[in-house]
């Protein structure tokens, strides 16, 4: 299947690269570019790419406001961010917004291929010293147990429990189908139950409680969201 991109970044020698880079791979096509978050945001209505690849640095509205916008479009795009920023409030910032990966602007082009076709796949995919810093983040954090510090999990059927494990340890929509032997339209609707349950926005914020809920327990690798072809 081909993954339609559009691609945001207010350098004309990023986007024109970018484009470059892209029109060589044969699985993805560019459906266009710009530098204006706006203009985005209508060609996002227009075009329906299935993943946006944007730096937060952009005309009319930032990169992060524009996340945000898109995230309410039906169906909203997965986004991909290349920027130059890894600081600890880009990063949060940026995965509440609702992006699927992070890169930073030393990316190698193999690299924001795989996070492309990563975030297609419904995947997440980081920088390594961001995913890094989150596996160390999660071990220092205390243990918890769900029962007490998050009633809302023993809500779950056992079969939604079971999905958000597996969507948490960064398998996609269409990965969960297989293994359970269910429909993916199943699987959505399993997630839907189970944001509603937790009251969580998006897959971030799920495979955060995931964690810190003691749903699923940390092996040392932290959630799947290091580099990993979809």
């Amino acid at each position: 299947m081909t993954i339609r991109a559009l691609i945001c970044d207010e350098l004309p020698v990023v986007r024109d690269g970018m484009r470059t880079l892209l029109d060589a791979v044969p699985d993805i096509d560019v459906t266009g570019t710009t530098d204006n978050g706006m203009e985005a945001i209508m060609l996002v209505r227009t075009a329906r790419p299935d993943v946006v690849v944007t730096d937060l640095n952009l005309r009319t509205i930032s990169g992060l406001e524009m996340i945000r916008r898109l995230g309410k479009e039906d169906p909203p795009p997965n986004i991909v961010v290349f920027t130059a920023s890894d600081a600890d409030k880009t990063v949060s910032d940026v995965l509440h917004a609702g992006a699927s990966c992070l890169l930073g602007k030393d990316a190698s082009p193999h690299e924001l291929v795989t996070a492309i076709r990563a975030a297609a796949a419904g995947r997440a995919m980081l920088a390594p010293n961001v995913a890094q810093r989150l596996v160390t983040w999660f071990r220092e954090q205390p243990e918890t147990t769900a029962s007490t510090q998050y009633p809302e999990v023993t809500d779950l059927t056992p079969r939604e429990r079971e999905v958000t494990r597996m969507v948490a340890r960064g398998m996609s929509t269409e990965d969960v189908a297989r293994e359970l032997i269910i429909g993916v339209a199943t699987v959505r609707t399993h997630l839907y139950r189970v944001r509603t349950k937790l009251g969580v926005r998006d897959r971030a914020e799920l495979v955060s409680l995931a964690y810190r809920s003691g749903l699923i327990q940390s092996d040392g690798r932290g959630p799947d969201l290091d580099k990993r072809a979809s």
